[in-house]
């Protein structure tokens, strides 16, 4: 992975940035050597008849199609959960890799529903996130090793 040939990335979404939606980019943007182009395009919600969910589908199939990986943020189950299995059930369907973000801040699980429409499900944290996508878009290997160096006076 390089600048020159960037993960290509969609994030679940209902046409709005909530704060798990910028918080995913936070911690890509933060991520050494890793390189991604996001296809999610929350800020552009297709014209039409607002109640139209088909004109709605047909721009998220748009979106996920040329990815390598979708990100669905659990978060998003509370307030469009039929949004979000659309958006999981069609990466699937179309052999895109699911990495699902746990609830953030802790003390909840996903549901159920959405943990088996994931490959793999990660905390909220820049490496496990940045490990998950690097092996599931690209089946990389991410074995890290920490170092801790320790001065003896």
């Amino acid at each position: 992975m390089s600048q020159a040939n960037p993960v290509r990335l969609f994030v679940t979404h209902a046409w709005e940035h909530s704060d798990d939606y910028l918080r995913v980019f936070e911690y890509l943007e933060s991520a050494r050597n890793f390189f991604y182009k996001n296809f999610s395009t929350p800020d552009l919600r297709p014209s039409g008849d607002k109640g139209d969910k088909e004109v709605l589908r047909e721009d998220l199939r748009r979106q996920i199609s040329p990815v390598e990986a979708v990100i669905a943020l659990s978060s998003l189950h509370a307030t469009q959960p039929d949004l979000l299995t659309f958006q999981m059930l069609y990466a699937q369907a179309n052999h895109k890799p699911v990495v699902l973000m746990k609830p953030f801040g802790g003390g909840r699980e996903a549901p159920k529903a959405i943990l088996d429409l994931a490959d793999e499900v990660v905390e909220w944290d820049e490496r496990a996130l940045v490990d998950a996508l690097r092996r599931q878009a690209r089946h990389e290997e991410t074995t890290r090793w920490d170092t801790i160096d320790f001065k003896l006076d």
